[in-house]
């Protein structure tokens, strides 16, 4: 195929030039009835380029086949057999992945470092989950991709589990050896799914971390807004191999996806495809060698610890990727989420994942020498302000074997069934009723279904109240925490 091409942005294209109007959602019509405030921060084109994908870029019948060979654009462009665009971002491709390899019912292995849309997809199945060990970091309290070892564990344990899932890289960049775990699943005929959310720019440079269809995944889901350059909620999932049927992952991702996709989102993903494809490789280089430098000059500066060589070790992670700088800034006598706050309010910038002791800011094709100049800069800013900041409260930080709390109740059971809420401190063997998760970078320390105990309680009381942000539960400040009914728990 010509990677050349990019189908649905040509479409787009077309569209415009041949003027087409219609009588169809959405109903601002090209920006014609917009309002007008939203027309003055958003622009014009937004608007004009929001149009139908069926009856719309593509006739009623779909029979120009414009998203289908931008999807099959993208299987050949990253060697996966086939690939399927979604504009409702990673969290629905995951639940449909597992929906696709369980049918609905039975037993799945996943790393207990899954993130939340994973855990969601539990709960609406109803599947049993099986929890794969990480690899903890007692000393960063950091949660590394399971190893291989054991995955092997928890197929012995529960060989008729349907598939296994791991989450590869972590936020933090982090990476499972995911060849090996494919060895393992393949051996029992069973397909290994990989939420890659983070990895999808890992095809297109070998200084990168091996990609998932590289190592033998079955099914690989990627965020192309997060390390790609396309809107928010475009996604991507992959196929190859035959332990996974692709009408059955087709369709259940047609049962939870939108009717009225954004074309928007669709043409943003064909054309970062048309730009990976034949520029990729020379532009991750230049990313690297920029990372490289920013690492360099940011670990040089008092105070501050980039994280690099401690993140890939035994009992640690396979590899790592290096466009996540994270940055320990405990020495400075703050907590990530003071520098956090710190440098969106002074500096106006914006950093991802934060931590009671880390940050991370994450490079991608578009940074250049000018974008992080103002990263090293308000890096010293904060260097200077530290000493003048309040003393950052404690966070109790659990124990890795408190972190594994064991399940008792389906998810779903428990998640949907009678509940009540109770004072924190009386949370303590209880089953819980709720998800409770650290956002970013979005692993639930507390899932329905698992009995929870007063060691998490206390590390989820302690961090909101030294800056950690809980958006799931129904008691954000975790004064009280929703619980399974007494009547069920039992």
């Amino acid at each position: 195929m010509d990677q050349n091409e990019a189908p649905l942005l040509d479409a787009l294209a077309d569209y415009h030039r041949l003027d087409r109007y219609g009588f169809t959602p959405p109903g601002h019509r090209q920006g014609r009835g917009a309002d007008p405030r939203s027309l003055e921060v958003m622009g014009s084109d937004p608007f004009r380029s929001d149009v139908l994908s069926t009856a719309g870029v593509d006739d009623r019948k779909s029979s120009g086949g414009y998203l289908s060979k931008a999807e099959e654009l993208m299987a050949e462009a990253v060697g996966a057999d086939k690939a399927f665009f979604s504009t409702c971002g990673s969290s629905l491709s995951v639940k449909a992945s597992i929906l696709a390899v369980t049918k609905g019912s039975g037993d799945l292995l996943i790393g207990r470092d899954a993130h939340k849309s994973v855990v969601a997809g539990i709960i609406l199945s109803g599947l049993q989950p099986r929890w794969i060990r990480p690899q903890w970091d007692r000393d960063l309290h950091i949660a590394h991709p399971p190893s291989p070892e054991e995955v092997e564990k928890m197929w012995q344990r529960y060989p008729d589990a349907a598939a296994a899932l791991i989450t590869s890289p972590t936020p933090y960049g982090t990476c499972a050896d995911i060849q090996k775990i494919a060895e393992i699943c393949h051996s029992r005929g069973k397909p290994l799914i990989i939420d890659e959310a983070w990895g999808a720019h890992l095809p297109f440079h070998d200084r990168l971390p091996t990609w998932a269809m590289d190592a033998g995944a079955d099914i690989c889901v990627v965020s192309v807004h997060k390390m790609g350059m396309g809107f928010e909620q475009g996604s991507v999932y992959h196929l190859q191999g035959s332990l996974v049927d692709p009408v059955r992952l087709s369709q259940c991702a047609d049962l939870l996806s939108t009717t009225s996709a954004n074309v928007m989102i669709y043409a943003a993903i064909d054309g970062w495809r048309r730009k990976m494809a034949l520029e990729g490789q020379a532009a991750l280089e230049k990313t690297l060698t920029l990372a490289g430098n920013v690492r360099t000059g940011l670990d040089a500066l008092d105070g501050l610890h980039v994280l690099g060589p401690e993140l890939v070790r035994a009992e640690a992670s396979h590899d790592f990727d290096p466009l996540h700088i994270l940055i320990d800034v405990s020495e400075l006598g703050i907590s990530g989420y003071q520098a956090a706050d710190w440098l969106r309010d002074k500096c106006r910038l914006d950093v991802g994942l934060n931590d009671h002791r880390r940050i991370e800011a994450t490079l991608s094709q578009s940074d250049d020498d000018k974008t992080t100049a103002r990263l090293l800069e308000g890096m010293r800013q904060l260097i200077d302000a530290a000493p003048d900041m309040p003393e950052p409260a404690k966070v109790e930080l659990p124990a890795p074997e408190d972190l594994e709390m064991e399940t008792v109740l389906l998810p779903r059971d428990a998640f949907f069934g009678p509940v009540e809420n109770v004072p924190a401190e009386e949370a303590a063997g209880r089953i819980a009723a709720e998800q409770l998760t650290p956002y970013p970078p979005g692993v639930p320390a507390i899932l329905p279904g698992e009995r929870i105990n007063a060691a998490v309680v206390e590390y989820l009381r302690t961090g909101t109240a030294a800056g950690m942000v809980l958006p799931d539960p129904a008691d954000p400040t975790v004064k009280t925490i929703r619980v399974v009914a007494h009547q069920r728990d039992q």
